[in-house]
């Protein structure tokens, strides 16, 4: 995509040192092929790397059973010990403190097989 855009960026530099020299079909015709290509560029990009690109969906797929499986564990945990609500500190939550007693991070990856 890069090289993509680099292209572009040489048609348009060439079309501006051209500029004076063409007419204005010309002109315009250079001007469409320049925003065309752009929007195939653009629209490649979202394809690949969109919210329902590629990228995106293998992304997901990858990472959506390994998420389930740790949602479990932290479901079964708080079952098991008559837990309410269990919060995700990683994710920069908005708790201040936390007793560190109450961290049931060891907890999950024990259940998920992990040693210590």
């Amino acid at each position: 995509i890069e090289a993509k855009y680099a292209e572009i960026d040489n048609m348009y530099k060439k079309y501006q040192a051209e500029k004076v020299l063409l007419t204005d079909e010309m002109k315009n015709k250079r001007e469409e092929e320049i925003v065309t290509k752009e929007k195939e560029v653009k629209d490649l990009q979202k394809k690949y790397f969109g919210q329902d690109g590629a990228l995106f969906k293998k992304r997901e797929e990858l990472i959506k059973p390994i998420q389930d499986e740790i949602y479990n564990a932290i479901k079964e945990i708080a079952a098991e010990g008559g837990f309410a609500v269990i919060f995700d500190t990683s994710a920069d939550a908005t708790i201040i403190y936390s007793d560190p007693k109450y961290d049931k991070s060891d907890q999950v990856l024990q259940k998920l097989g992990y040693k210590k």
